[in-house]
């Protein structure tokens, strides 16, 4: 009985541990990435990635940080590098989360940088792509804060492309930055970005 209970306690240590190493892992890696040091924050999220075979949020931080960095990147060979680093890891994270609306809203993102960076080559490829996955983002939770607002902002920014009104889409978004406040993540890990953006693309609308 002793051997048991001894089999069962090294047991939930060695989880608690594995647990513990990951949480502190991601903290640094977090810390890191607000100290500006994105490179080594990218480094320690593969880390992370490659001892945490079944966890998709590593994987999902470096295809954001990638995604993040080629906003403002005007060399299509750079740009490349880091889409594709990006698009590999999302899809690795999408391996191990099927239908996981965090994950259809990065694929958008990414699509979206091709299309910022050359509308005229990337637009007709992509822009149906987006619409269909914040689509079904949303079909999958419509609460969560980050499909609402990005789903609505793609639709603005195609709105303003055809010249059509952009009024219904600004309210979708003033929407949105109710439930940015409602909103709990299951772990302090999961993605809780956007709100930011939500109260920049309000304030545009009223501009």
């Amino acid at each position: 009985m002793k051997k048991i209970v001894l089999i069962i306690c090294v047991g939930i240590f060695s989880f608690t541990k594995a647990q513990s190493n990951f949480e502190k892992g991601m903290d640094k890696a977090f810390e890191l990435w607000q100290s500006d040091k994105v490179d080594e924050a990218v480094n320690l999220f593969e880390r992370i990635a490659n001892a945490e075979k079944d966890n998709w949020l590593p994987h999902y931080y470096i295809a954001q940080i990638n995604s993040l960095k080629s906003w403002n990147e005007k060399n299509e060979t750079v740009l490349k590098v880091q889409l594709d680093k990006a698009q590999e890891h999302l899809n690795t994270a999408m391996s191990l989360s099927k239908n996981n609306p965090e994950l259809l809203v990065m694929q958008g993102q990414i699509y979206t940088n091709w299309v910022a960076f050359d509308g005229s080559t990337y637009g007709m490829k992509y822009a149906a792509k987006i619409t269909e996955l914040y689509n079904k983002a949303y079909s999958i939770d419509a609460t969560n804060p980050r499909v609402a607002m990005c789903k609505a902002d793609w639709a603005m920014g195609s709105a303003r492309y055809f010249g059509q009104d952009t009024k219904p889409f600004c309210e979708q978004v003033v929407a949105s930055i109710a439930m940015f406040d409602s909103y709990k993540p299951e772990s302090e890990y999961h993605p809780n970005w956007g709100r930011k953006r939500a109260e920049q693309v309000v304030k545009e609308c009223k501009e």
